[in-house]
């Protein structure tokens, strides 16, 4: 078994476009969902939706994922949701890929620019003598939204692979969840998914990679790749500033020392370090939320500090005020996610605290 390629990123908090967000707020409405609570998730504007230029950090659209999972997390809407993301979807790199000469050159493609995608699952394509195998790796993507997000970025991925190449087809088609209704599977794939496997896997032919895609063009390709490549290096370094304030908030525990004593250490002035975290598509708010929700899951799952000391140590004055917080992240309190928890570690080995509820999300 050999690795066709391996991916540009690792894990899926890179930075990236709108145009995600956008799809998802407009498929909210077209359901009939109140989506003005998806974009109420994030601190963008309905304004800079429609705005090519802008980067949003990762967590903005995985705020919207969470959001859009509250209002309806089935599978059949994670499903028809990803076939809605079409090569059209994806801009300069969608369209390098359908220029390609054949499946293997745009899978290639793909993978070397995968940080300007949409997905949160990061895949893994191998190669044998009778099989191509794509696989999807969730493990680093939160829980309470990995399933959704598994089968939105699987179905995406497959819709555009059909618009590359129409006659495409999966062999096998597997994913680790329990058994679901397969009706909304069988309509996106075509084929009847196996569940409660070891990996949430999908087979084709190998012999599509040599196939010529109806839209190749080299020269196309290789202006995209210019393209792709300056945007790339773009978001790379913008995104930097975002990570570099992170830090720095770790290092303080959580505690808020200022936007100017943050800029200071950067030796940067503060109007500068808000443009830039503005331009990387964030905020020194929502990166401080950012940090202080991490951390706030981190000690309380620790099973040995209270809501209070918790509250202390994140730098609230009051409980009450990290309480609020904790909510409005997670939507439940403190001491309901401890216990959830606690529960989950008492379970019996390979059973979730919350199997056999039959939920889909």
């Amino acid at each position: 078994m050999a690795e066709l390629a391996a991916p540009a990123v690792g894990d899926w908090d890179f930075p990236r476009g709108t145009a995600s967000i956008e799809l998802m707020t407009r498929f909210a409405a077209e359901r009939g969902l109140p989506a003005e609570k998806l974009l109420a998730a994030t601190t963008l504007s309905p304004d800079l939706l429609t705005d090519a230029g802008v980067q949003v950090d990762a967590r903005q659209e995985l705020a919207v994922v969470r959001a859009l999972v509250e209002l309806d997390g089935s599978d059949a809407t994670a499903l028809e949701l990803g076939s809605r993301y079409r090569v059209t979807t994806f801009g300069i790199f969608g369209f390098a890929c359908i220029s390609s000469p054949t499946l293997r050159d745009a899978m290639l493609f793909a993978l070397r620019y995968f940080d300007l995608s949409f997905a949160f699952c990061i895949p893994r394509v191998t190669l044998e003598s009778d099989r191509l195998t794509l696989e999807l790796d969730d493990t680093r993507v939160p829980a309470d939204v990995a399933r959704f997000l598994v089968l939105r970025d699987l179905a995406a991925i497959f819709t555009v692979m059909r618009d590359l190449l129409p006659e495409i087809a999966l062999d096998d088609l597997s994913f680790r969840h329990p058994e679901a209704a397969v009706d909304a599977y069988v309509t996106t794939f075509g084929v009847r998914p196996r569940f409660d496997a070891e990996a949430c896997r999908a087979t084709l032919d190998p012999a599509l990679l040599t196939l010529p895609l109806p839209q190749a063009n080299d020269q196309t390709v290789a202006l995209c790749a210019a393209q792709c490549e300056a945007l790339v290096a773009r978001r790379r370094e913008r995104s930097g500033i975002s990570q570099q304030v992170r830090e720095r908030l770790v290092r303080l525990g959580g505690v808020d020392a200022g936007m100017d004593e943050i800029a200071r250490q950067l030796t940067l002035s503060t109007r500068t370090l808000r443009r830039r975290l503005t331009e990387a598509g964030t905020s020194y708010r929502a990166l401080v939320d950012e940090v202080r929700h991490t951390l706030a899951e981190e000690l309380l799952d620790t099973g040995v500090l209270s809501v209070e000391d918790v509250a202390y140590r994140l730098g609230y004055a009051e409980a009450s005020s990290f309480i609020y917080a904790f909510k409005r992240w997670t939507g439940m309190t403190p001491a309901a996610f401890a216990r959830r928890f606690r529960a989950a570690r008492q379970a019996p080995p390979g059973r979730s605290a919350s199997a056999g509820s039959g939920s889909n999300r």
